[in-house]
């Protein structure tokens, strides 16, 4: 397997498969469902996210597409300016108001954990298309990305919103480091750290 910045075209697809991803996610999935329980169409949601990683070239990919990573450089925003407005319009068209409040609530918690951090590669995203499942893309992907930002000497960090994936990011080398709580249902979110070179120490 060998890994590569993902291209423009392959944006469609690498939205898919990061819907696909966290349709059930502990975190994310309670968080996106609007007020009564339902669901939107959360294809234009995480796109926003995937194409807004795009403009640093740190989306990237492995094996024709069977996995995609979506990191942030140091200092990067994960929405420029008309990212943050296109996510302003599907918030106000997708959710009333109290669920709009919890995920503004959440983003702020989110952003302050990683406000906290020294300077480092941020993992927003790592999703794994349903039909490479259980064959460890994902964990290739990730330990290839980890490869050239310890080549940088830049240490990687990220929340883990799904407990069952912690063990896979402590054997890449993370560590956690603090955390906090979901809005809605009080679940907690795993920050994890990893210095550059692989010291979980």
């Amino acid at each position: 397997m060998s890994s590569r910045p993902a291209l423009p075209r392959e944006i469609p697809a690498f939205t898919r498969t990061t819907t696909d991803a966290f349709a059930d996610d502990p975190i994310w999935g309670p968080a996106l469902r609007r007020s009564d329980g339902s669901s939107p169409d959360l294809e234009p949601y995480w796109r926003l996210f995937v194409d807004g990683a795009m403009r640093f070239g740190t989306v990237r990919t492995i094996d024709d597409g069977a996995a995609v990573s979506v990191w942030l450089p140091p200092g990067g925003a994960e929405l420029d300016h008309a990212g943050i407005e296109a996510l302003d319009h599907y918030l106000e068209r997708e959710y009333d108001a109290p669920a709009r409040e919890a995920l503004l609530e959440l983003y702020a918690r989110f952003e302050t954990s990683r406000a906290l951090r020294p300077e480092h590669y941020y993992l927003s995203l790592l999703a794994t298309h349903r039909d490479h499942r259980g064959r460890g893309v994902g964990q290739a992907l990730l330990a290839e990305d980890l490869a050239l930002w310890d080549a940088a000497g830049v240490p990687a960090y990220l929340e883990s919103t799904n407990a069952g994936n912690d063990h896979r990011y402590a054997r890449a080398g993370f560590r956690e480091a603090g955390g906090f709580r979901a809005v809605r249902d009080d679940a907690w979110v795993s920050a994890m750290w990893r210095s550059a070179g692989g010291d979980a120490g």
